[in-house]
């Protein structure tokens, strides 16, 4: 019997930055609560809404392992689609809707497993909203 080991995308924790002095609410992000839990080989999806009021948003997406930073996967704007080249899109991407830029990673490795962060800038203004993915069983991963 094989199985393949079990991802949890978990959101626990969020938090909101916003490095403006005048932050008053008219630019936020959100990433919903609650679990999802999914096998190796499969696909995940990580919602991110947001209202702002550009007319060309510029929203990231962020992943984050245990004791590491943040790493770049890719940027969508209304005229650019750009990922990291350690992400390719064969397996992340993202686009871009009215009010929404969800994160698809298509053929999950247990090294996937991290805090995946949707971010928004406008001019010098950003809100992060973060959704940690969890995985039962810690593997070395190489892709």
């Amino acid at each position: 019997l094989i199985v393949s080991p079990v991802l949890i995308l978990t959101g626990l924790s969020f938090w909101m930055f916003c490095s403006s002095t005048e932050c008053k609410g008219e630019e936020k992000v959100t990433q919903p609560p609650g679990d999802v839990i999914l096998t190796q080989g499969q696909t995940a999806t990580l919602k991110c809404t947001f209202s702002t009021t550009s007319s060309d948003p510029y929203l990231f997406w962020y992943k984050q392992e245990v004791n590491s930073y943040p790493k770049f996967i890719l940027t969508r704007s209304r005229y650019s689609a750009d990922n990291s080249p350690e992400f390719v899109k064969d397996r992340f991407d993202a686009e871009l809707k009215d009010s929404s830029v969800p994160l698809k990673i298509q053929d999950l490795h247990v090294c996937d497993s991290a805090v995946y962060y949707c971010a928004l800038r406008m001019g010098v203004m950003w809100d992060v909203l973060g959704a940690p993915i969890k995985s039962l069983a810690a593997a070395f991963c190489t892709i």
